[in-house]
This record gives C-alpha cells, structure tokens and sequence, in this order.
C-alpha cells in the first residue's frame, strides 16, 4: 500500500472513532436529558370525560398524581376537588375529602362540596351592597343574605379547563368569565384558579381576576376534610390550629356585627392545637348561632403574606393538614348542617359533623363593614391571592 493510501486509511480509522466516541457521548447526553427519562420525577395529570350536565354541557375531570402517591381528581363542573388521597403514617394513601359519585348528584342542591366559590364567598348581609354610591341587589339564597355568589355561583359553572406541566409540577388551569351582572354583580370578571400538585404532597391554589368595572371579589376553596379516611366517622376529634388571636363574631344571621374580639377564654381559642369537640357544646351564644363552628377568624401577621395559618391533625391516622396563606381571614365550618340525608361516595349517608372546612378568605360582609380589609377590585388592578394545603403523617 503506497503512502497516500496509507494515509488516507489511516485518517479513515480515525474518523470512524471519533464519530463512534461522539455517537456513545450523543447516545449518554440524550439518556440524561430527554423528558421521557424524567418521568419517575414528575407529577403527571391526565383527563377523561366526566359527564354532560342537565343543560347539555360536557364536563371533564382531570387527575393530578404525584411521585409519592397522592393524587387529585378535579371535574370542570364548579372546580370541584372530587377526590383527594394523602398518607397516613403507614404511607397507606386514602381520600380524605368528602364529595359525590356522579355528576347529577353535584348538581343537586350540595354544601358546595371541594367547590371553587365566587364572586363572593360567605355572606352578604341582606344580598345588598354599595359601590361609589350605586347599590346592587344579589339573591338571597341564605335566608334573608347572599351566600357564597348566589343562586348560581362559580360553583356550578363549567369553567374552561388547560394543563400545564414541569420537571416536579402539575397544574389545572381553570378560567371563567363571570359576564357585568352575573348574579347581580357588576363587571365582566376574568376569573383564573390554577390547581398545581408538587411531589411534597402539597396543592397550591393561586386565585386570579380582572375586571372591566368596579366590583368585588372574595374566592375561596370549599372542600370538606376528614383526615381519617373514612366517611362514616366524625370529625370531633380532629385537632385543629388557627393562628389567631381573634374572631368575626356574627348576629343571629350569621353576619358580622362589625366587631373583631378576643378568642382568649373563649371556645374560638384555637392559637394551641385543640380537638374540635372540646367546646363544641359549650354553652356559647355565637357557637348557638353557628350551630357550631362556622366563622372567621382574623388571622395573625397579615402583613406577611403568605404564612401558616391552620393545621389540622388526625391522631388515628397520623395524618397532618398545614394550611398556608396569604388571606386575612379563614372560616372554619365543622358541618354542622349535615343531617344524613346526602349520599357518600363511600356508601351510605354523611351524618352530621363528617366533614371540616377551613377556607381561607377575607371576612364575612365585607362590602357592608368599612373597618375590614377591602374586597373591592378596580378596573386596572388584579386581585391575586395564594393558599396551599399541605399534608404529611406523624
């Protein structure tokens, strides 16, 4: 073989080991870098048809899980959290959020079980309010007040539905537009609450709205918990924490009266953890009026923004809630109007005090109480507010 040919041969060998070392090195850094390869690390979210409500819109759910085994069932209908499973200290996953099997039931007259609730949640005293000297009338669905957006709040309608995904996050992004005097309220309302589940067991909710004209807004997350697992027990013994230091008390209506007083010495103390059927009975006349545990508290460092603000703890269980926020207040309700006369998705009936809420929010009548945190929202301005329900097991 001459020289030339030599060479040539030889820089042809060379060639085909470079490219065989760039292919293997190619091969390893698309083994480490494809998405696909990632999969063990991320929260995944899947959809499926849910049904078709009584006026013949389709309703899809969409299921969030994470690494660990929790896992989130949302349907479009209300934003409705149908189900939700966490970790007992045994790592043994159960739901622990009360709710329905199907949609015809949801549809029915419910609590507003893991519902999305708008444009106002709680109560509006009387269903009226003022904005620079126009009043606007709502319905009065709660005897004589407006209760949690009226006759057809964001808890019946169908909101329009996208998913977003990262490396160790999965979120639902639900919009709606509530058209200028929906329900009474004025304004067209662009309305956004991204679910996102994390691998560290916890959901956060971001709300979101813009408007066209002055209104007011008050949105909040209305799931019914009960961290044993088991629908046919109560939640009296659940330990619950409100970091604060005092309450809304309300008249016998259930609105406000205007005052803010001190939990110390009262069955409302809740700055250490307590069992809920401590004082539950007590003779008290706000728990007479509630039926119970059903008012807002002001929580403690509003100025932090968002900061533990409740916990709930289930020693059967072991299972543990940590609520954060960044709201002024939130409303425990300890469900009280739950008589046995609503079908569980476990089988049989929910009985009464089978379910707690704690929903983050600001205070009742707001609208009507010149010395609360504000819930007016200007045209420019964007309401924005963040809560997250974080669970773990001890």
């Amino acid at each position: 073989m001459n020289r030339l040919k030599k060479s040539i041969y030889a820089f042809s060998l060379m060639g085909i080991a470079l490219l065989s070392v760039q292919c293997k090195s190619d091969k390893k850094k698309n083994t480490e870098e494809t998405p696909q390869n990632k999969t063990e690390n991320m929260v995944t979210i899947s959809k499926e048809a849910y049904g078709v409500t009584s006026d013949s819109i389709a309703v899809d759910k969409y299921i969030m899980k994470n690494e660990k085994g929790m896992e989130i069932s949302v349907i479009t209908y209300g934003g409705i959290i149908t189900s939700w499973t966490a970790p007992d200290r045994n790592n043994d996953y159960k739901d622990i959020v009360l709710g329905y099997n199907t949609l015809e039931d949801y549809e029915k007259e419910t609590p507003f079980f893991g519902a999305l609730i708008g444009r106002y949640g709680n109560r509006i005293a009387k269903g009226k309010f003022s904005l620079d000297d126009t009043e606007y009338t709502l319905a009065t669905n709660d005897g004589a007040n407006h209760l949690h957006g009226g006759d057809k709040g964001f808890d019946k309608v169908v909101w329009n539905a996208a998913e977003v995904k990262t490396d160790s996050t999965a979120s639902l992004v639900l919009t709606y537009l509530s058209k200028d005097m929906e329900e009474g309220y004025p304004g067209n309302l662009e309305t956004k609450v991204t679910y996102t589940l994390t691998n560290d067991n916890e959901l956060q909710i971001v709300y979101e709205a813009t408007t066209d004209k002055k209104t007011i807004v008050n949105l909040t997350q209305h799931s019914y918990f009960n961290l044993t697992g088991d629908f046919s027990k109560t939640i009296l013994d659940h330990e619950i924490t409100i970091n604060a230091d005092k309450l809304v008390p309300v008249d016998a209506t259930l609105i406000p009266t205007g005052e803010l007083t001190d939990v110390a010495n009262t069955p409302f103390d809740f700055r250490e953890a307590k069992a809920i059927e401590k004082d539950i009975n007590t003779k008290d006349e706000q728990l007479e009026r509630g039926l119970g545990y059903d008012h807002c508290w002001v929580l403690n460092n509003q100025n932090e923004g968002v900061r533990l603000v409740a916990s709930a703890y289930e020693k059967e269980s072991g299972r543990q809630l940590d609520v954060f926020s960044d709201e002024p207040g939130i409303q425990l309700y300890t469900g009280n109007f739950l008589d046995g006369t609503l079908p569980s998705k476990q089988g049989g009936t929910y009985a009464h005090r089978t379910g707690f809420c704690l929903e983050t929010q600001h205070y009742p009548d707001s609208p009507n109480q010149e010395n609360f945190p504000t819930t007016v929202l200007n045209p420019g301005e964007k309401y924005i507010s963040k809560t997250s329900f974080k669970f773990s097991a001890r």
